[in-house]
């Protein structure tokens, strides 16, 4: 566990003996650090870390009770400081994607190269907002809550070929109080502020991904990798992903 502005967050290495520089993945909603765990396993030759969001996964001791994405870009900063690592990789899934923007806005000395998946950056219009307030009035029932949210954020043909999707859904959210999903959705969705000009203003090298079937638009002036599937890109698409690691890292090391 580190100790954050937020509170305790836990954070998992994989420590390999190399000067390269490491790597961070940080989720999305809903989900944990279990959703890196195929691209971490595919990844030998440099240290890597992962991190349970604020209320997900093992991060359930958080003691800022009125918190922001930018308190979450620097939350990263000081688990960067924490495990002194100068200079990272940075990789995020949609709520991780926008805490790394922030974060590399503020400090882009602390970052190698970022890869934002399906990273949702503008701002919610006023019928998201009655959306995710209507969806709320559902989280009693549990399993159907989770059934109709795994149907918006993965590809239809993904869910169709395989199951086990909906079952990595399951498992971390059945880790969340209706509170937890409450308080996420309101300050990562529906209070997040537009980031489209920390986009264009950023100083740190930089490639997206998004899905064919994602809810989210490609982020402006940065180069973007369209595959298949939906919003969960980790989990429908691991090996893109990979090769999107790649690249942040392919050019330095030519």
């Amino acid at each position: 566990m580190i100790n954050t502005n937020l509170g305790k967050i836990a954070v998992y290495p994989k420590l390999v003996d190399s000067d390269k520089t490491p790597i961070i993945f940080l989720h999305g909603v809903y989900f944990d650090h279990h959703l890196w765990d195929e691209v971490i396993d595919s990844i030998q030759d440099r240290t890597t870390y992962s991190v349970d969001m604020p209320f997900h996964g093992l991060s359930k001791e958080i003691t800022k009770p009125d918190w922001s994405l930018n308190d979450c870009a620097d939350m990263l900063i000081e688990i960067l400081d924490a495990l002194k690592i100068p200079k990272v990789i940075a990789i995020g899934h949609s709520w991780g994607s926008m805490t790394i923007l922030r974060a590399a806005s503020k400090h882009p000395e602390r970052f190698e190269g970022i890869g934002l998946c399906n990273m949702p950056f503008e701002a919610a219009t006023p019928k998201q907002k009655r959306m995710f307030k209507l969806q709320h009035t559902m989280l009693a029932f549990r399993n159907f809550y989770t059934k109709q949210a795994a149907k918006s954020l993965y590809g239809k043909a993904s869910l169709k070929e395989n199951p086990n999707l909906l079952r990595q859904l399951q498992r971390p959210m059945n880790m969340l109080t209706i509170r937890d999903i409450k308080q996420t959705d309101t300050k990562v969705i529906i209070d997040a502020e537009d980031a489209t000009s920390l986009i264009i203003n950023l100083k740190v090298k930089a490639i997206a991904l998004n899905g064919k079937e994602d809810y989210v638009p490609s982020p402006p002036k940065i180069e973007t990798v369209i595959v298949e599937g939906g919003h969960i890109s980790p989990l429908e698409q691991p090996l893109k992903v990979t090769e999107l690691i790649t690249f942040l890292f392919e050019t330095k090391e030519k």
